[in-house]
């Protein structure tokens, strides 16, 4: 028997939410920093999240390594979340061998995680019958929400015959593609929409170098005796993990383009706009080594966080990197939260 989501949360991830990759900060020492991690996730909710991923790439995946500061991570996040939006969705990254995989599950459930999106790693060579069946394991145990991550930072190209089998599962309730691929992406849209379960899975973008423009395309899937038009109903994004009310004003005006049927040319200026600021975030010149770091020096910048302190000391900005997101700050300052955080980040880090 395939534990379920209740019928209200199903809902809300259907209409579509965003959802940040929410970070690990760290101390100068590299122990968890309690009081920004908090401070960071009450920013998320007050910016008007409708979840948070926790224990996700970006919150970088030696985490689960370390089994007691990924459980206090996990139990941080759940505190805030019950203490100032019990609504909001709950995801939890679950990592390694099937073992390992399960008993992260296990404690994602006992803390009130809603889902548990299981990170392709732990298995090796990309075997996807091994990797479908540690998918299924997870799902015995909490609710599904698929990830195909895109191979440049430690995923598997799967293909359509996958994801078919994945949307067959029956407590996968949303996927996120991050493949960074039109065609890759293709696949899964195209998996979902052949699925009986097609009204069932909600799409989410993980793609940070296309937001805009998977959000608004409508995705037709032709069925045997009907064609149906998927969306992108939200995000779980690494972009999403910096400058949050800014994505959460753009969805509800894309949701109300998309609804309307008229999209405005604008959106496509904004798309090239966004997908600059993520360049030089994500560092795709140095093949996405520094895409943590990139994150982390936004929320240093705006005040959220301390420092550039990692898991891995070998972590950091790639050369360069640093200049190009000076240059995204001076170009594209209408992007950022700047008024909402210094507003309220004294109270967020202090109540």
């Amino acid at each position: 028997m395939y534990p379920t989501l209740s019928p209200e949360k199903r809902a809300r991830l259907l209409d579509g939410l965003v959802i940040p990759a929410h970070p690990l900060l760290l101390t100068e020492g590299r122990a968890l920093d309690e009081r920004r991690q908090r401070a960071l996730a009450r920013y998320y909710l007050a910016a008007g999240a409708g979840g948070l991923a926790v224990g996700v790439h970006t919150t970088q995946f030696a985490l689960h390594d370390d089994p007691e500061m990924y459980a206090r991570v996990l139990t941080i996040a759940k505190e805030v979340v019950a203490r100032e939006r019990p609504e909001a969705l709950l995801i939890a990254g679950v990592s390694g061998s099937l073992a390992q995989a399960v008993r992260e599950a296990e404690l994602a459930r006992r803390l009130g995680y809603d889902l548990a999106l299981v990170i392709p790693n732990g298995v090796p060579n990309c075997d996807p019958e091994r990797h479908l069946m540690r998918l299924k394991a997870v799902g015995e145990v909490i609710p599904l929400f698929g990830f195909y991550l895109q191979p440049a930072v430690g995923g598997c190209s799967f293909g359509f015959d996958y994801w078919r089998e994945v949307a067959a599962i029956p407590n996968v309730y949303a996927i996120k593609v991050a493949a960074f691929n039109r065609y890759f992406t293709l696949d899964v849209v195209r998996a979902v929409g052949l699925s009986e379960r097609y009204r069932e899975i909600a799409l989410y973008t993980g793609n940070d170098d296309n937001i805009i423009v998977d959000l608004l395309t409508p995705y037709p899937v032709k069925r045997e005796t009907e064609t149906v038009v998927l969306h992108f109903v939200g995000g779980l994004l690494g972009q999403w993990a910096v400058w949050t009310k800014t994505a959460v004003r753009m969805l509800d005006k894309i949701k109300k383009a998309r609804s309307s049927g008229q999209i405005p040319l604008g959106w496509l200026k904004r798309n090239a706009e966004l997908t600059e600021i993520n360049g030089a975030l994500f560092d795709v010149h140095h093949a996405f080594r520094g895409s943590i770091a990139g994150i982390h020096e936004a929320l240093r910048r705006d005040g959220l966080a301390d420092g550039l302190w990692f898991l891995d000391p070998e972590e950091g900005l790639s050369p360069g990197q640093a200049e190009a997101i000076e240059r995204i700050y001076l170009t594209y300052p209408e992007w950022r939260d700047d008024a909402f955080i210094r507003d309220h980040l004294k109270r967020w880090l202090d109540d």
